[in-house]
């Protein structure tokens, strides 16, 4: 539900899986559009513009929804009383109150909601958790995400909704656990009210520091995740496609800080593609009944963390505890 532009990807990607029935957006556009993308695999797909057909239909055991973050809780909640399980595109929902009794919903419910957090299935970003977990890279230190580009500027989100729900799933992750503070500050230059620039920082329990810089007023684009160990360093670049371990430290020699300095090692962490990835585990997940990787409650974690980073953000990076 929902054929915009990402919902076309995940078109795609179910007719190539084979888990397409159906197709649903009230834009006779946007259906074209991913109707072009199919070709002949299309005419195996039901196309509609009423979300009734798509929830009245006792085949269609799970829904993957892509509509406005705004509508996520109205279309989720029928969803849900419809039956089926729900995938949600991310934020969870714009309304903290609302995600919660979305979460609660589908608990109630017996259904399983799962929000689509796409890092987190990327291939890259797994070996790395995997390095973390294994104790490659010490204990962590610091993380540093930067998502920058010259791109689509939006003017009902700000770039902090738009681009930072990525990032922050993924350091939770990393963190294993949730920030106790967050602070946000950034610039609005284009659309009244819409920061187009944004700077999150998270402070942990355990000392460990994070920030997510986002912006769509860059004049290159930088993907980039760095993640700093008392033994190792790694970063991943989303646009190189490459993930690095680097051997390199700051040990005390002498009373003295001293950067040790080494090679830095290409990972490899194979060709799967993250949203086939994500779209597989729902599948998977439908069909065993296990909670998703990126379940509500996840989601939840993350709506919970940009709104505390937009209440700092609108008081000009007043600190702001989180919980």
């Amino acid at each position: 539900m929902g054929a915009g532009a990402w919902g076309r990807n995940i078109v795609r990607t179910l007719s190539e899986l084979g888990h397409l029935a159906a197709v649903c957006d009230p834009s006779e556009a946007c259906l074209q559009a991913s109707r072009k993308i199919l070709g002949q695999k299309g005419k195996e797909t039901r196309w509609t513009s009423k979300p009734e057909d798509i929830l009245q239909d006792r085949e269609i055991a799970g829904v993957m929804v892509a509509t406005p973050a705004e509508t996520h809780f109205e279309v989720g909640k029928k969803v849900l009383a419809a039956g089926k399980d729900l995938f949600v595109e991310k934020p969870l929902t714009v309304d903290l109150g609302e995600g919660k009794k979305l979460v609660e919903e589908a608990e109630r419910a017996g259904r399983l909601l799962m929000v689509g957090h796409l890092l987190e299935y990327h291939p890259a970003i797994l070996r790395l958790n995997e390095m973390i977990q294994g104790g490659e890279l010490g204990e962590i230190r610091y993380v540093m995400s930067h998502r920058l580009n010259l791109g689509k500027i939006r003017t009902r989100e700000n770039a902090l909704w738009s681009f930072a729900p990525h990032d922050i799933s993924v350091i939770l992750r990393i963190a294993g656990k949730m920030p106790f503070e967050v602070i946000s500050t950034g610039g609005t230059y284009v659309s009244p009210n819409i920061p187009d620039i944004t700077l999150m920082q998270m402070l942990f329990d355990n000392g460990v520091r994070a920030h997510i810089y986002v912006s769509w007023l860059h004049p290159f684009k930088e993907q980039k995740l760095v993640v700093v160990g008392s033994k190792k360093m790694a970063s991943f670049c989303d646009i190189t496609k490459e993930l690095i371990l680097y051997d390199q430290r700051v040990e005390w020699q002498e009373g003295q800080p001293v950067p040790i300095k080494g090679d830095g090692q290409k990972i490899d962490f194979g060709k799967a593609e993250p949203l086939a990835e994500e779209c597989r585990h729902f599948m998977e997940c439908i069909r065993t009944r296990a909670t998703p990787r990126t379940d509500g409650r996840k989601g939840l974690e993350v709506l919970g963390l940009l709104h505390a980073a937009q209440k700092s953000l609108i008081s000009n990076g007043a600190k702001v505890l989180v919980g």
